[in-house]
């Protein structure tokens, strides 16, 4: 067998095309102005405890750079999505935290992502190979993104 026919590069290749095809629906489907970064960023801090994170554990989670978080938090801010905090206990760190509106958006944007993700991902599975695939999927993503579920 040549190695281009191997079936680990058959399942990455997969993974690939699955990926950048929900991800072309999903923008698709929400004409909203926010990039993906964006997105990703109000649905981290909606999700978690308080609705807020330190931004190193913000860059942590989304990959990307400190520098990079500060400047989209500065712009969700901008847009009155987000406020910082100060961390009480480490002068040097502070929080994003989702204001009301960035919920509300973020509630609204996420409604057309659930129906988009349901029609072209989930939806397509029963609900033990959901669970299933669940388990492999956050297998994977804590050996190749070990901080993702940092400060939750």
């Amino acid at each position: 067998m040549k190695a281009y026919e191997d079936p680990r590069i058959t399942a990455f290749g997969l993974l690939t095309e699955v990926h950048n095809g929900l991800a072309i629906r999903l923008g698709q489907a929400s004409p909203n102005g926010l990039s993906a970064p964006e997105f990703s960023v109000l649905i981290r801090l909606v999700r978690s405890p308080g609705s807020r994170l330190r931004l190193s554990d913000l860059a942590t989670q989304t990959t990307l750079s400190t520098s990079g978080v500060t400047r989209l938090v500065d712009r969700l801010e901008q847009q009155g999505l987000v406020e910082r905090e100060p961390c009480p206990t480490d002068r040097r760190s502070s929080y994003a935290k989702i204001t009301a509106a960035g919920a509300e958006l973020i509630d609204s944007l996420a409604a057309d992502s659930v129906k988009v993700i349901d029609r072209w991902f989930t939806g397509l599975l029963s609900p033990e190979r959901l669970d299933e695939f669940l388990g492999t999927l956050r297998i994977i993503r804590d050996e190749v993104h070990p901080g993702a579920t940092a400060g939750s």
